[in-house]
């Protein structure tokens, strides 16, 4: 119970400190503010986190916070259908409530660090979604089985960060959800198994 307690502290600090960057800024949110909008304490923000600039890979933690709602509403039909739809409204969450500015910081982070990259720590709730979405199409004759779940996985996550590279790099010039919906399934055809 401590655990889930504790994990719950990390959530709504995150969570909170998030919100701020998208309403105020990175530079204008306060480790104060962002104690006073989750709710807990001084000493709570600096056991998860050295500083503010700690929270910025985070942000990885809260996509699979959307995972795990959107766990909850996949729609019954295939493999592609999920995917789709999982890449859908993770975007449309991106452009409604991510600071593009953070993002691309989180994405230059990702490329120079020499720790942690949580954008490809294959433990995380996307991962665990996605392989689980590919094992079933696989299984069920949807999904090709020429690659391995784990190697579908990777492209389609490979494709994901691309589109959002992008988006961040033009500036958020066109919508991003809109755009992937065109995208996706031309990228992720070659999933599909092909019939004879």
């Amino acid at each position: 119970m401590a655990k889930k307690n504790r994990s719950g502290t990390k959530k709504k600090i995150v969570s909170a400190a998030w919100r701020l960057f998208y309403l105020h800024g990175y530079d204008d949110t306060t480790i104060e503010e962002i104690i006073e909008e989750s709710g807990t304490s001084r000493g709570s923000f600096y056991h998860y986190f050295e500083g503010k600039d700690g929270l910025l890979g985070s942000l990885a933690y809260l996509f699979d916070d959307k995972y795990e709602e959107l766990e909850e509403v996949l729609p019954s039909g295939g493999a592609m259908e999920k995917l789709l739809f999982l890449n859908y409204e993770l975007f449309k969450m991106i452009e409604e409530s991510i600071d593009i500015d953070l993002l691309t910081r989180l994405y230059s982070t990702q490329l120079v660090t020499k720790g942690e990259k949580h954008l490809l720590d294959h433990n995380r709730v996307y991962y665990r979604l996605l392989r689980r979405i590919v094992s079933e199409g696989q299984q069920s004759g949807e999904l090709t089985s020429d690659k391995s779940t784990a190697e579908l996985v990777r492209i389609y996550a490979m494709c994901e960060r691309a589109l959002i590279y992008d988006w961040c790099l033009v500036g958020g010039n066109y919508p991003l959800a809109e755009n992937a919906r065109n995208i996706m399934p031309g990228l992720l055809g070659s999933f599909e198994k092909m019939s004879i």
